[in-house]
């Protein structure tokens, strides 16, 4: 068996990994979007290095866009394989990638604009809503914990994370001339200490690891920190300032957790009396399906809602999907706080929110999740005194703070935990994807010494060949 490195390898954004058996069947792991890599980013995502014609199936991780997004220009190039995942992966897809394509519409439709006026050839989006419609027929729910059978040759299971709700560890089991592989890619790895979901499971032996490496030269601060951080930024940006707290939230995971500590607080009796709205369709409908998977619930979020069955509304908390709605907290001149997608502030309803407020001392922006480093996000939490949005240039006179412990993705502590149910000396080789080349090379170094025999950074196209 082969494995093969065509996204993710050098940078966070693009997951797609190609597994290859000696008779030559295909099997995908993930087919992400990549995400703020500027110029580049449009190609790359659309040369998809592999053959879609070839692959006979996907394994989804989880339903992040670097995951999935690039899933309706896979069946567009040719795939007409299954797509397998967890049910609630499934039902975040369903919302998820349709809104994807209204995305791509809706940004062509406005570049097109522009290149008419200058008599430049008209583009395509990546892909549309009905390429989107095709891909979703193709996708099939595979429960926790159970063994799946693609061919005769592979074989996976699915075993908890606990980064986002429905996201899983692939570990699959490859039969190839009477010798057995087993090869785990543990997508991205959530928390031991989430606020909301369970705690990553142990995962079955496995001779390879793809293994994610986000965070893999840092730690996180304690969650206990992360709420009186947060009630402090409020107090200071909305009380004291009277301004307003716009925090820039990825809709699925990151927006259920600040809303879940905020009516923590409100219960509490320690949250001001002011508006707080989620401005986003698909968080809006993202925190339904979080709702309807409960399953997933840790423990004390399970005890929690006995007392207060919905963890994601409470007065003074609005969802907003309605653009003219949107477009109104732009001109509201009171104290609130704004969650909006997305999280790298580089599309969706928060950047206009950014636009309107950020040259306003008084208010504050929130970081509360990784940031690509060419991303919006990402120069306001550098500093930069001037950022461009929508191709203008603005002043950043508001605050800048940051809460890194809301992260979905676990420290490089939380990884080595995660790992330490292997067997070191059974481990031929951990392949670290998903990280930025510093936050890889420390995780190696760390790997190395806790005590693992090979630890290996592949690079885009590269190819290992699994023994």
């Amino acid at each position: 068996m082969t494995v093969k490195f065509v996204g993710a390898a050098d940078t966070v954004t693009g997951s797609k990994h190609l597994i290859i058996t000696d008779s030559g069947k295909q099997i995908l792991l993930d087919c992400g979007l990549y995400q703020g890599m500027g110029k580049e980013t449009d190609p790359l995502n659309r040369n998809l290095i592999v053959n879609p014609e070839e692959i006979e199936a996907v394994i989804l991780s989880h339903a992040h866009i670097d995951h999935v997004g690039n899933l309706p220009y896979l069946v567009k190039q040719g795939f007409k394989g299954k797509i397998y995942c967890t049910e609630a992966t499934l039902d975040v897809c369903e919302i998820l990638l349709m809104d994807s394509a209204h995305i791509h519409e809706n940004d062509i439709r406005f570049i097109n604009k522009r290149r008419k006026k200058k008599g430049l050839e008209l583009i395509n989006p990546l892909y549309t809503t009905k390429d989107a419609e095709r891909c979703l027929k193709r996708f099939r729910s595979i429960p926790f914990n159970a063994d799946f059978a693609i061919n005769s040759e592979i074989s996976f299971r699915f075993s908890e994370v606990g980064h986002i709700t429905g996201s899983a560890a692939i570990n699959i089991t490859a039969t190839e001339n009477k010798k057995i592989t087993n090869l785990t890619f543990t997508g991205d790895v959530g928390r031991y200490t989430d606020m909301l979901l369970k705690a990553p499971q142990p995962f079955p032996q496995a001779d390879y690891i793809i293994c994610e490496s986000t965070y893999g030269d840092r730690l996180h601060d304690a969650y206990v920190d992360a709420e009186a951080k947060l009630l402090n930024i409020v107090l200071n940006t909305c009380v004291e300032k009277k301004g307003k707290l716009i925090i820039p939230a990825f809709s699925l995971g990151r927006t259920q957790e600040v809303v879940f500590a905020l009516n923590k607080l409100k219960n509490k009796g320690l949250l001001p009396d002011i508006k707080i709205f989620v401005d986003s369709p698909l968080s809006t409908s993202a925190t339904d399906i979080v709702r309807k998977h409960s399953e997933c619930f840790n423990k004390d979020l399970q005890e929690y809602i006995k007392t207060d069955p919905d963890p994601f509304g409470f007065n003074n908390l609005k969802y907003i999907q309605d653009s003219a709605q949107s477009k109104a907290l732009n001109h509201l001149d009171e104290p609130c706080i704004i969650i909006s997608a997305s999280g790298m502030c580089d599309a969706g309803r928060v950047k206009h929110h950014l636009m309107h407020c950020i040259g306003d001392k008084r208010n504050t922006v929130l970081m509360v999740g990784y940031c690509s480093p060419n991303t919006l996000g990402a120069r306001l939490l550098r500093g930069e005194k001037e950022v461009h949005i929508y191709g203008e240039i603005f002043r950043v006179n508001l605050e800048i703070e940051s809460i890194h412990s809301y992260s979905a993705h676990g420290d490089y502590s939380e990884l080595i935990r995660f790992l330490s149910c292997q067997d070191k000396k059974s481990v031929k080789n951990i392949f670290l994807v998903h990280g930025e080349t510093a936050a890889k090379v420390s995780f190696k170094e760390k790997l190395l010494a806790e005590g693992y025999k090979h630890v290996s950074i592949p690079v885009k196209g590269e190819q290992y060949i699994l023994e």
